[in-house]
């Protein structure tokens, strides 16, 4: 017989305190781990699935993981871009909305990509970032030019609806 669904706030009482001693074993924060804990238990609610209590904890740790993976890579990313701002001369520095604009822009495009399929992605970086052709690419992946071609469509589409809709 299956384990019946727990109520979200059932789920919350019970596993909230567990849930957040672990984040913030992971992050070193409590302050992020309970921003993180609260982000888990909205992506329940917003996911509206049944949760069988059997199942609970394990499903919060996936959610959680994704959510701490997710804040490293914006935190990876936020420090990079802090340190290419702190290498270029304060005169060209964008002003503070400027700079918020653009990290909020960089965060996107980062999801985006690691949404797309691993081929599409590294034919876009390597077309954007590294400016080889699509000849080149298409030799350093292993696949068509068509294959190229496909991925730079996808991705540039992906861009395209993430930016422009």
């Amino acid at each position: 017989m299956d384990a019946p669904a727990a109520p979200v706030d059932g789920l919350y009482r019970e596993h909230r305190p567990w849930l957040f001693g672990w984040l913030r074993r992971k992050l070193g924060c409590e302050h992020r781990a309970e921003d993180l804990a609260q982000d888990v238990f909205v992506r329940v609610i917003q996911g509206r699935k049944q949760v069988r209590a059997n199942e609970a904890r394990a499903l919060l740790t996936t959610i959680a993981k994704g959510l701490v993976v997710d804040h490293q890579r914006h935190a990876a990313l936020e420090h990079a871009y802090l340190a290419y701002l702190a290498a270029i001369p304060e005169s060209y520095a964008p002003s503070p909305e400027a700079q918020a604009e653009q990290l909020q822009a960089l965060v996107q495009l980062d999801r985006l990509l690691d949404g797309l399929p691993p081929k599409a992605r590294s034919a876009f970086l390597l077309s954007q970032l590294d400016g080889l052709t699509y000849p080149e690419i298409a030799e350093r992946l292993g696949v068509s030019l068509s294959s190229v071609q496909q991925y730079m469509v996808r991705a540039m589409s992906a861009c395209y609806a993430a930016f422009h809709v």
